[in-house]
């Protein structure tokens, strides 16, 4: 049996992760792809050689992915970051298809906070966005991350705003009370 893939994004601060842990207490099978990456940065010999072949020795520390020193490398630099995501997106879509294989349910769930910017949201039957005013997303990831604003709409600034996102997505849902939340993915659920 082929699952239907159902592609969950939404920008930094957006409340996905919670959304994703949610579908997966429902039944659904959860692919993190930013764990996934993680996971694979540390694990994948080959890919960790062509990082350090890329950004260098101070890439890794203690056979440790140097995460400081590598964000400081490519969040300056698009070209690099472009270079980066060269490497570990084709490691995460292989490892990702050999995981969707394993699964026996009718629909798997793949997290990505970068799937409409990545071509990713094209191989999804069904993409699900989850949104939330940017003051909001702003302080949940200043309260969750300990960063000062500056450092959140960095990071934002990476992603595509949700203007641009929402006439992509099949579904989306705001997400500001988590009742209301839960109480519209519950109906979204029993349509599927």
């Amino acid at each position: 049996m082929t699952s239907k893939l159902i592609g969950l994004t939404g920008g930094i601060g957006s409340g996905k992760s919670k959304v994703g842990a949610y579908l997966e207490a429902q039944g659904f099978p959860l692919y993190i792809a930013d764990n996934a990456a993680k996971e694979l940065m540390h694990k994948n010999e080959e890919l960790k050689a062509s990082i350090i072949a890329l950004l260098g020795e101070k890439a890794y520390r203690q056979n440790q992915l140097n995460r400081p020193f590598i964000a400081e490398r490519v969040f300056g630099n698009p070209a690099l970051l472009q270079q980066l995501n060269a490497l570990v997106h084709p490691a995460v879509a292989k490892d990702f298809s050999l995981w969707k294989e394993k699964q026996k349910s009718a629909f798997v769930v793949k997290e990505a906070a970068i799937l409409f910017e990545t071509g990713g949201a094209e191989l999804c039957d069904i993409v699900l966005l989850i949104t939330a005013p940017e003051h909001e997303r702003i302080n949940r990831v200043m309260q969750r991350d300990g960063v000062e604003e500056k450092e959140v709409r960095n990071r934002m600034a990476r992603q595509w705003p949700d203007e641009k996102k929402i006439p992509l997505a099949h579904k989306v849902i705001e997400n500001v009370d988590w009742q209301k939340t839960q109480a519209e993915l519950d109906a979204w659920i029993k349509k599927l």
